[in-house]
């Protein structure tokens, strides 16, 4: 069975159309993310996967979309910008969540989604399953996203030793 697009996706859209239509979250495209994709793709993919996962399980497939997209709304390269306050696992979730109030309003659970993706870098404990979810969803994409090239590489190679059948 394919998995459906989520652009494909008409229960998925309408969860989360209204966000992506906004600049703020389109402009997450011009951002690196993990070396082999862009900040917003990886929004998408962590928002869409969680949400997936959260109306298998019967949870709050709602605000895990909407949480998910939202959970790395920032505007800076995080491999070069430093701060004083803390790492960037401990300073982006704020600075994402504070972007995110700025364009919709966020129920509790949302803003936890956001604030605690970073669980297991942090120790900031995910109050919701919906949260827990996000943030390991989050690193399923974060590892997926770095490895590609290496993986269509080594299938490339696997490709050309395996005799044709």
């Amino acid at each position: 069975m394919t998995k459906l697009s989520w652009r494909d996706d008409p229960e998925y859209l309408a969860i989360v159309s209204d966000l992506l239509a906004q600049e703020p979250v389109q402009r997450l495209a011009n951002y690196t993310q993990h070396h082999h994709s862009n900040r917003l793709d990886h929004s998408i993919s962590v928002s869409y996967n969680s949400y997936l996962i959260a109306k298998k399980l019967h949870l709050n497939a709602r605000a895990t979309a909407r949480g998910g997209l939202l959970h790395d709304l920032f505007y800076y390269d995080w491999r070069t910008t430093k701060f004083d306050l803390g790492s960037h696992a401990f300073i982006h979730p704020r600075v994402a969540l504070r972007n995110a109030e700025k364009l919709t309003d966020l129920t509790p659970m949302e803003k936890d989604i956001i604030l605690k993706h970073m669980w297991g870098a942090t120790l900031a404990m995910p109050r919701y399953r919906e949260s827990m979810i996000v943030s390991l969803v989050d690193d399923y994409e974060a590892v997926h996203e770095f490895t590609g090239p290496a993986r269509k590489h080594m299938q490339l190679l696997l490709d050309k030793l395996t005799p044709n059948a």
